[in-house]
């Protein structure tokens, strides 16, 4: 099929260089020239996982190709996806301009049938509101307008793509179902289900699916927090919890608080939408709420297992919100450092892909790429996105040339044990403390903290 694909941001470049993969002819617009003109020069915008390599194959194979006319992924296509940004605006409802905008330049350019696709998740009733844009922009071209929201993780977002979980159709004819049938043919005949449905609810799926996961990972939030005041093993409670399959064990990893381009937004755009149907969801609420006070009190918890922070050196070890992304939007960084630093620390950070884009939001802080360097002189060493790099790293080294000894683990990346073996001390979530006791021979044993009061900040609740 001819595909058009109107945004080259995360969603967009992935959606357009997956589709041409599975053997549609895809046409990528955007309105940035100088965007456009990096692709076309083999450059790639965005980090991701074997999204450079795809793009390449794609566009050597003549089935993907970039433009900033619009005519070029609309006039001859037979589905044109809309794959804008919706950020949030500052009431939590998602800024639909946009997507508004989007709708009335394809309305410009088409010419004959034309089904629509919105991929950028969007609030329950956009799909109304891109139909009736296109009805008064091109009253005598034919339409339809489908929901496919997208569920891409960033980091692995071309597996998510090619071997998804779902796929969501939400059409109002028959005509269009069947096109965005055909359009995800490849994928079905592989065994991945398709799930049509109307356009409205494919749109709350997003919304639901979201906020739902959002809620699962303040939950096992502020189960580790119950563990750390009472002595007991979060990691052990979350993987009896997973163990059960109606609970199921992913997003029940303890951590700093959940971030990127999805969750925050999506839980704040999910809440507004029940606002305007006077409709009460107080559990989402409560998990936005609870996950917003995770964050602001990270400092805190530093501070309160470390004592005074003035002129101390943290060492950062992680920017980006999570690993297998450069993505810094609503990371547990941005209140982490500027909390540190209102405290009196020096801080040093480090991230494999994020730094470019930290560095600007992060004045005062100095950036390494190498984990050691960043070390190097510390006084306190912060794990904050679980990168592997991190997990295997050599924790005498760690030791040797950092000057005091203490590690806090916001990702329970280390087992504690190795972590006293190296001759430090190690602070995790939802696990008791464990400090070193050093013998005649230098040697480290583990000493638990049973109870971590040091970690539990006066305004936590």
């Amino acid at each position: 099929m001819r595909i058009g694909v109107i945004g080259t941001g995360y969603v967009g470049l992935v959606t357009g260089a997956c589709l041409a993969e599975l053997g549609h002819e895809v046409c990528c617009i955007d309105n940035d020239r100088a965007k456009v003109d990096r692709l076309l020069a083999g450059d790639c915008p965005i980090y991701e996982p074997d999204l450079p390599a795809l793009i390449a194959r794609n566009r050597m194979a003549g089935r993907l190709s970039f433009s900033s006319n619009t005519a070029d992924g609309v006039t001859s296509s037979d589905v044109v996806f809309i794959a804008v940004g919706t950020p949030p605006g500052a009431d939590g409802e998602a800024d639909l301009s946009f997507v508004h905008a989007a709708a009335r330049d394809i309305a410009g350019h088409l010419r004959g049938f034309t089904l629509v696709a919105t991929k950028s998740t969007v609030p329950v009733g956009t799909g109304d509101d891109v139909e009736a844009i296109l009805a008064a922009h091109a009253p005598d071209v034919e339409t339809a307008v489908v929901s496919n929201p997208e569920f891409l993780r960033e980091g692995c977002a071309i597996g998510d793509f090619l071997k998804p979980d779902r796929i969501v159709v939400g059409a109002e004819t028959s005509r269009a179902r069947a096109m965005m049938e055909a359009v995800y043919r490849p994928l079905t005949a592989r065994g991945h289900p398709l799930l049509a449905c109307d356009r409205r609810t494919a749109e709350l799926i997003k919304y639901a699916s979201n906020a739902f996961l959002a809620v699962k990972i303040s939950y096992i939030n502020e189960i580790a927090d119950l563990c750390e005041n009472i002595g007991a093993d979060a990691l052990c409670v979350a993987e009896g919890m997973g163990l059960d399959a109606r609970i199921g064990a992913r997003f029940l990893q303890p951590g700093p608080g959940y971030g990127g381009s999805c969750f925050p937004k999506d839980t704040q755009a999910l809440l507004a939408t029940a606002r305007r149907a006077d409709t009460t969801l107080s559990v989402v609420a409560a998990a936005e709420t609870a996950n917003r006070r995770r964050k602001r009190n990270l400092a805190a918890r530093v501070a309160d297992a470390t004592g005074d922070l003035t002129d101390k050196v943290v060492a950062v070890l992680g920017l980006a919100f999570k690993a297998g992304t450069d993505d810094m939007r609503e990371a547990a960084a941005l209140d982490l450092i500027p909390g540190l630093q209102a405290r009196g620390a020096i801080v040093r950070a480090s991230d494999p892909e994020a730094i470019d884009a930290a560095r600007t939001t992060m004045p005062g802080a100095a950036f390494f790429r190498d984990a050691y360097a960043a070390a190097q002189g510390a006084d306190v060493l912060v794990v904050l996105t679980e990168w592997p790099a991190y997990a295997s790293l050599d924790l005498e080294r760690i030791r040797r040339v950092m000057r005091g000894h203490r590690v806090i683990d916001f990702r329970n990346l280390f087992a504690p044990d190795a972590v006293v073996d190296a001759g430090l001390d190690y602070v995790s979530l939802g696990r008791p403390a464990c400090r070193r006791s050093i013998g005649a021979h230098g040697h480290g044993a583990p000493v638990n903290d049973r109870m971590q009061p040091a970690l539990q900040s006066p305004d936590m609740d």
